[in-house]
């Protein structure tokens, strides 16, 4: 069995107070006897006045927020999945990236999100994620004492081809850290994390931001643990706050030995259209 910790978030404006919460979370976690924490999506800022948040937004070896996790990571021995920041690309451009940070506070992966939010939801809301970030083009799978972490953001979630690729790759637990807003969440979060675990035949974390936050945005919650059956381990509601729970690999092969899917997989034929 393995135990880790899900922090669920209201992540505001100011870099330093999220770092605070961040490094008192990695502290609990290591305390409780988790192998691992899992952090949401922009973990370090969530400011949507995107001049006001350029000034925060640095490369990885100047972002406090990363720094102060990877010394706490150290400082406690335990692995974080921070699941994601807004960091300055070298090309002065941004990404939505993750890191998988080891108990010596070394980066061991890196990922920015493949997918971005472009959309004008019925509620009035409208998001353009690319007219400030810059998507990612490659998907990682790393080894964790939790198991092989594929990892993905937020609105990642809607494509199961990456998914697919990265349980071929050998992923059995899957990352989700997530900003949802509150009318896709309480549409799509539950039922597309369970099909997402159902299908990889792995279990799916997701991490996410909840409430009201500073810059006048509401995210959804329900920060949710899947297993590989579809079953939900951990649901962590509304309100912000620290939550753990146990996973046994040995569920992994369980289920892949009475509906295995991933061994049955094809590779799917050019698509003959009729009429």
């Amino acid at each position: 069995m393995a135990k880790i910790g899900v922090l669920q978030m209201t992540s505001g404006i100011d870099p330093a107070v999220n770092a605070a919460t961040l490094v008192e979370a990695i502290g609990d976690a290591g305390a409780a006897g988790a192998v691992m924490l899992f952090t949401p999506e922009m973990s370090g800022l969530i400011d949507r006045d995107r001049s006001r948040a350029a000034h925060s937004i640095v490369v990885p070896d100047d972002d406090r927020v990363l720094g102060a996790v990877r010394a706490a990571a150290a400082a406690n021995g335990i692995w974080v999945h921070l699941g994601s920041l807004a960091i300055r690309r070298p090309d002065g451009k941004f990404a939505n990236r993750g890191f998988v940070i080891d108990p010596t506070g070394a980066i061991r992966a890196a990922y920015d999100k493949l997918h971005l939010f472009d959309v004008d939801l019925p509620s009035g809301e409208s998001w353009r994620e690319s007219s400030a970030y810059v998507a990612g083009d490659t998907a990682t799978v790393i080894d964790t004492p939790a198991g092989k972490l594929g990892t993905s953001i937020c609105y990642d979630l809607r494509f199961a081809d990456l998914y697919r690729a990265l349980s071929d790759a050998g992923a059995t637990i899957l990352s989700v850290p997530a900003a949802f807003t509150r009318p896709t969440g309480r549409a799509h979060w539950h039922v597309l994390l369970r099909a997402r675990a159902i299908e990889a035949s792995a279990f799916v974390v997701a991490a996410a931001q909840t409430g009201v936050h500073e810059d006048g945005r509401e995210t959804y919650g329900q920060s949710l643990v899947v297993d590989p059956w579809g079953d939900v381990l951990l649901e962590m509601g509304e309100a912000a706050g620290l939550a753990f729970v146990e996973i046994d690999p040995a569920r992994i092969e369980d289920v892949r030995s009475r509906v295995p899917v991933i061994a049955h997989r094809r590779t799917i034929p050019p698509v003959s259209i009729v009429g």
